[in-house]
């Protein structure tokens, strides 16, 4: 049997909410992956009930405050683990079985095929902590869904169930629960039925002609730009009201 990677995100009893360390061995795992020639397929899932319940609330205060801070973390250690995964040269496939929410969709959209149990559910609520995706982020989205899910999920920042996300492409196939495991298993035999060459020309042909489609993206200026929101009062009030359970009285000043 020619070997399969698989990737299991785990963080016991938060869901599997994305710490900053865990964003750092994930680029690292990724970038291990890609420099093994004998794997045809790499599998990334959730441990027990969840895919990935978003960040880790808990390094708020310390890691995600200042602009410089906000910039940071994901340009230097977010943006670089999913370029890890879409840059994977073999198959890669997002396993979910639960919540798939905020940087867990992340995780899911840079993926080739995603695959769900019909207990999943798919979201990033950021809007209601009172800041956009980051640029980088924000392309994976687009780039999976389009723009019209994409707005639709960041502007009403609500969580869709699995029925919805497939109907709208979101993932690629939904099981019940009980099946899942024996879904993933066939997924992974079709993938490996193909030539493995073909399957790597396939993942940079298709990446190059989604380039070629989105265009030179933003400049210098805008990237910049786009960091403005973390000097916010919006920002702060956001933060503030998720980590002490309370509704924002946000007032875009």
């Amino acid at each position: 049997m020619l070997p399969v990677a698989r990737v299991t995100l785990s963080h016991p009893g938060q869901l599997n909410a994305i710490s900053i360390q865990m964003w750092r061995e994930l680029r690292q795992c990724f970038e291990e992956i890609s420099a093994h020639t004998d794997l045809r397929v790499a599998v990334i899932s959730g441990q027990h009930s969840a895919f990935a319940a978003g960040a880790d609330i808990s390094e708020f205060a310390e890691q995600r405050m200042s602009r410089e801070q906000v910039r940071a973390y994901h340009e230097d250690i977010i943006a670089p683990a999913l370029r890890a995964i879409a840059h994977c040269p073999i198959p890669v496939v997002a396993a979910i079985d639960g919540a798939c929410v905020g940087g867990g969709l992340e995780i899911a959209c840079v993926c080739d095929l995603r695959i769900a149990t019909d207990r999943s559910r798919f979201g990033v609520p950021i809007n209601r902590l009172g800041f956009p995706m980051a640029p980088q982020e924000a392309a994976a989205l687009v780039g999976c869904v389009g723009a019209a899910t994409a707005l639709e999920l960041l502007l009403e920042g609500r969580l869709m169930d699995a029925e919805e996300a497939y109907d709208k492409g979101l993932v690629n196939r939904v099981v019940p629960q009980s099946l899942f495991d024996e879904a993933v298993n066939t997924l992974i035999q079709n993938i490996r039925a193909g030539g493995p060459a073909a399957a790597r020309r396939h993942k940079w042909l298709i990446r190059r002609l989604m380039e070629l489609a989105q265009g030179p993206g933003l400049t210098a200026a805008q990237h910049d730009a786009s960091w403005d929101f973390a000097d916010s009062q919006d920002y702060r009030r956001g933060i503030s009201a998720f980590l002490n359970k309370t509704s924002p009285d946000f007032q875009d000043d």
